[in-house]
């Protein structure tokens, strides 16, 4: 029946839809599916073709040694859903659409010498779930040039899945991917998939089949779509069983999740680096979908953040995350920029994994960045075993309460702070600070990000402030910002040579003075003198003087 959920065991080797929840757990292995199971290999690239159903996006990923990162992306608003809902099947135009878009990426992949095996197109659950699908899929084919793969509901929730879990910390909680044509829930215990479902909730079938194609949303329309939403997913009774526990998260993918926390991060007023870890609380979704449904579809642009590509489906999306937020009782939803395509990526880059999960994603994405960008490890990881020691002797002289997340900020910006000397050397500290905000740290919240890019660009001079990323900051972060940044340039002092020569330090505290005594294989005034010239920033965020002696 059109509209009706499908639920599975997660991610079953069977591609047809199951009747029921399962409760089996991902086998890992097993499930790795066609000619990306192998290992990547150093240098090696994949170009990631998602054929969806409201957009069609190419990217490129290129996997070096020991690091990963996108290297282009192509992406066109294809709308090939369009009409699908009324019909059963793609419509003529829709097609032409997709095809001229298929050319253009066949055309992209011999110009840039992507071969066959460097390539894997995948469809989503438009061409999955029209009529027509296998007609289309032949002249596709034929246009592009190579093989498309139509996943089955369960492949694409694991993909969903592989994206998020490997961009966010998220243990427990659930996994919403929300495209044009079907939205999936991933329930996660402990990192692994637990169950799932698929809903043909897509923001191209919702907007057609409830919204009005000009003018705003009335309330009875949106009603409408909100009791249809509760409807479907109350055949997910796992999904209900998750409201009220403590500590589970929604985490959101898709384009749609990305605008919606865009708009969200524009009406607080908060800095725009990106969305990676941006939360939007309930409430803030409650205002913007009021403010989205007073207007028509041709002016939701106009509201900050809202892409004029996705004005028309904007709306319908918002409802529909609504309706997960209540019916698994969920405060927020957390955003994470990467998607399907990611997922893709991961399942091939961690090969030799079962399941293809990062191990701990935010130091992955810190030593993935470090690596990017070609620091001397030697040199950054020395002055992080410096700064850490320092950390944990005032800790241990109650200076400071010693708290672990503030320990892997303080980490992060030792291994990150240099990243902007593959710039320039001059104001690299600048440069490093601008890298750092900007290149979406995987695992961290805004904030997090904003006290490591914060510490690098003060590494070297200055007093420590917030500077434009002040809106982030709450109660705390402006005192963690400064132990950071006063550690972190003290270490930076006491390895100014780069040659580790100053080993370790010890730390005692005497009558209300801080002493600093280096550890050193050789003279050690250089680094004694550097490190003195620090008093008035470690009185600032130690509330004691310092002295330094060898």
């Amino acid at each position: 029946m059109r509209g009706a959920a499908q639920h599975s065991p997660p991610f079953a080797l069977s591609s047809a839809p199951g009747v029921g929840s399962g409760t089996l757990t991902d086998p890992g292995g097993a499930l790795r599916r066609g000619q990306y199971a192998q290992e990547m290999q150093p240098n090696e690239r994949l170009a990631v073709i998602d054929l969806g159903s409201n957009s069609f996006r190419l990217v490129v990923f290129v996997a070096g040694d020991g690091w990963w990162r996108r290297t282009d992306e192509i992406y066109e608003p294809v709308r090939i859903g369009e009409g699908l809902l009324a019909t059963g099947s793609l419509g003529e135009k829709p097609m032409r659409r997709a095809l001229a878009t298929l050319d253009v990426f066949a055309h992209f992949c011999r110009a840039s010498n992507l071969q066959e095996d460097a390539i894997d197109a995948v469809a989503t659950s438009a061409i999955r779930d029209a009529e027509n699908a296998e007609g289309f899929l032949e002249r596709a084919r034929e246009c592009f040039g190579g093989p498309i793969r139509v996943l089955s509901r369960e492949e694409e929730a694991r993909y969903g899945y592989l994206a998020a879990v490997n961009s966010t910390t998220l243990a427990d909680g659930c996994v919403l991917d929300l495209g044009g044509g079907s939205m999936q829930l991933v329930r996660v215990g402990e990192r692994l998939a637990q169950q799932s479902g698929s809903w043909r909730l897509g923001t191209v079938l919702m907007s057609e089949r409830f919204l009005p194609p000009n003018g705003p949303a009335k309330r009875k329309q949106l009603e409408e779509l909100r009791e249809h939403v509760a409807a479907e997913l109350s055949q997910a009774d796992w999904l209900a069983k998750a409201a009220g526990r403590e500590g589970t998260r929604l985490v959101g993918i898709g384009g749609t999740v990305r605008n919606l926390a865009a708009a969200a991060q524009r009406a607080a007023g908060l800095p725009s680096n990106g969305v990676q870890g941006m939360v939007i609380e309930a409430g803030a979704l409650d205002e913007l979908v009021e403010r989205l449904a007073s207007l028509p579809a041709s002016e939701r642009a106009s509201v900050p953040g809202i892409k004029p590509a996705r004005a028309d489906l904007i709306l319908a999306g918002a409802v529909v995350v609504q309706g997960v937020l209540l019916a698994g009782g969920f405060e927020a939803l957390e955003t994470t920029e990467a998607g399907l395509r990611e997922g893709v990526f991961f399942e091939r880059l961690l090969a030799d994994r079962a399941p293809p999960l990062f191990e701990d994603v935010r130091r992955a994405s810190v030593m993935n960045m470090a690596a990017q960008y070609r620091v001397d490890l030697e040199h950054t990881r020395h002055v992080a075993k410096l700064a850490l020691g320092m950390f944990d002797e005032l800790a241990r002289l109650g200076l400071h309460e010693g708290d672990p997340r503030e320990r892997e900020l303080l980490w992060a910006a030792c291994m990150l702070h240099d990243v902007g000397m593959s710039i320039d050397y001059d104001d690299h500290h600048k440069h490093s600070r601008y890298l750092i905000l900007n290149s979406g740290l995987a695992g961290f919240t805004p904030v997090e990000t904003a006290i490591i890019a914060q510490s690098a660009r003060y590494h070297r001079k200055g007093m420590p402030a917030p500077g434009p990323m002040a809106p982030l900051f709450g109660e705390g972060d402006a005192a963690r910002l400064d132990r950071c940044a006063a550690l972190l340039r003290l270490a930076e002092d006491l390895e100014r040579s780069r040659d580790q020569l100053v080993r370790r330090t010890t730390i005692e505290l005497s009558n209300g003075t801080v002493e600093l005594t280096l550890i050193a294989e050789g003279e050690s005034a250089v680094p004694r003198w550097a490190a003195g010239r620090e008093r008035e920033l470690f009185a600032r965020a130690f509330h004691r003087q310092l002295s330094v002696a060898a």
